[in-house]
């Protein structure tokens, strides 16, 4: 697979490239050229499968689906790096390694999207987890972005021992890793045939699962570290590198755990139940805006672990809609956050009447995130949504998300209410410069166009 080999090549050109180039435009403007050349190289990927899955020593296997995801999670990417650019070499003196650690995690991306190994799963977990201890740690000179990345490391590794572990019975119990094998498929079956040892294993692999995606109880990692970690890489953190798990998430319980989908639904509905109540609720009473979109992550994977419960081609869909508008609209709060001298609600008190442009992408992205009609937002929620109403089942539960979605319609608005009806100065650190402008505009018109066409990007 091309784009794992290239996004590997590219992060260590980029650890050089300090030592090559002295100006940081100059460190900027190869990074950003650098994630153009790995949009193409994934778009090349994807026109490799268009002919056929492509298939290696069955530890990688590329479909439409994973090639199709590879795509769209670079572009958003290349959005977030051409955003954050500036933010990203004003972090520190480490210019350049910082995006080489951007490529290093995309590299695990692409290798969670098309693993059919569970050896190749942990690697992609591993190789996506510690370059973000690293990154989130980067702001030496602050004892919040220390604190961020010593909870992140601790907690990465608490849960890549349990990941382990169930890794360790599940093949215990089949005798293979490889998930497309007749040996891996003859355990599962069946609930009646499924060992006592397999059930176990894969309630290791949720639990796990759950620390990644920051779903409840196994979220209490995240405010602290999502809040402590420099803002320019918060962003990355919280959609890119979270919807990729997600993928992974999907891709094995699915197609591995499928036919005996009755031992483990009922404990990822008691995860969406306790995500959406935890995250929503606890969002609601935050005073920083930087820490409720920490919140409202965690609230955003309830509505994500609804494509995990059910199994038809809808949730694939969902999910794969919901990564690209959650993203794009996570990205663009942050935008505003990063220019703001004071975090907190009252900080974005008149910020319309400073920043017209700034304050009306920032409201769009909020609506999407509380899946407000004609924002990308409103169909991505559908869609997972609806994907559960055609199982049938947990129609109770589907009711439940869409209270918790206007708990959280409350918390978006409140920073709307502050940028157009409060008196205020809105202080900022820095004035969005015309290109910066374009950008917001761009990935506002895009939350638009997909909630007008989510066809546009559905397989």
């Amino acid at each position: 697979m091309n784009a794992i080999v290239v996004s590997a090549l590219l992060g260590v050109l980029m650890m050089f490239s300090g030592l090559i180039f002295r100006k940081s435009k100059q460190i900027q403007g190869v990074a950003v050229l650098a994630f153009v050349v790995l949009l193409g190289t994934v778009c090349y990927d994807k026109y490799l499968v268009s002919v056929s899955v492509q298939s290696y020593f069955n530890m990688i296997s590329l479909d439409q689906y994973s090639a199709w995801f590879n795509v769209l999670i670079t572009a958003c990417a290349l959005i977030y790096v051409l955003m954050f650019h500036k933010n990203i070499t004003a972090v520190g003196k480490n210019e350049g390694e910082y995006f080489a650690l951007l490529f290093f995690i995309l590299c695990g991306v692409y290798l969670l999207s098309s693993f059919s190994n569970l050896l190749i799963l942990f690697l992609g977990i591993e190789i996506l987890s510690i370059p973000q201890y690293i990154l989130a740690g980067s702001d030496k000179e602050n004892i919040k972005s220390n604190e961020a990345s010593l909870k992140y490391f601790l907690m990465g590794a608490f849960s890549t021992g349990i990941l382990l572990m169930g890794m360790t019975l599940i093949y215990g119990a089949t005798g293979s890793f490889d998930i497309m094998s007749d040996r891996f498929a003859a355990q599962f079956v069946n609930v009646e045939g499924m060992s006592a040892l397999s059930f176990v294993g894969i309630m290791l692999l949720i639990i796990a699962f759950g620390f990644k995606v920051s779903a409840a109880p196994m979220h209490f990692w995240t405010p602290d570290v999502y809040d402590g970690t420099p803002t320019a890489f918060t962003p990355f953190m919280a959609t890119i590198v979270k919807v990729s798990v997600f993928v992974a998430f999907i891709k094995l319980f699915h197609f591995s755990f499928g036919n005996i989908n009755e031992a483990w639904q009922i404990t990822i509905a008691v995860m969406i139940g306790l995500t959406l109540l935890i995250g929503n609720l606890t969002a609601v009473y935050q005073q920083s805006v930087k820490r409720m979109m920490a919140y409202s992550s965690i609230a955003q994977a309830g509505f994500m672990l609804f494509a995990i419960y059910s199994f038809n081609t809808t949730s694939w869909k969902g999910l794969l809609l919901y990564s690209v508008v959650y993203t794009l609209a996570s990205m663009g709060v942050f935008a505003a956050i990063i220019k703001m001298k004071d975090q907190t609600f009252e900080g974005f008190n008149g910020l319309a009447k400073r920043q017209p442009v700034l304050a009306a992408t920032t409201a769009i992205c909020l609506l999407s995130l509380a899946g407000i009609p004609l924002t990308g937002g409103f169909f991505a929620k559908y869609f997972l949504l609806s994907a559960t109403v055609e199982q049938g089942k947990m129609l109770g539960l589907v009711i439940f998300a869409v209270l918790m979605a206007a708990v959280s319609a409350y918390y978006y608005f409140k920073v709307i209410m502050s940028m157009y009806f409060k008196e205020g100065d809105a202080g900022m650190l820095a004035e969005p410069v015309p290109f910066e402008k374009a950008l917001y505009i761009i990935n506002a018109a895009i939350i638009i166009l997909l909630g007008l066409l989510p066809g546009l990007i559905l397989l």
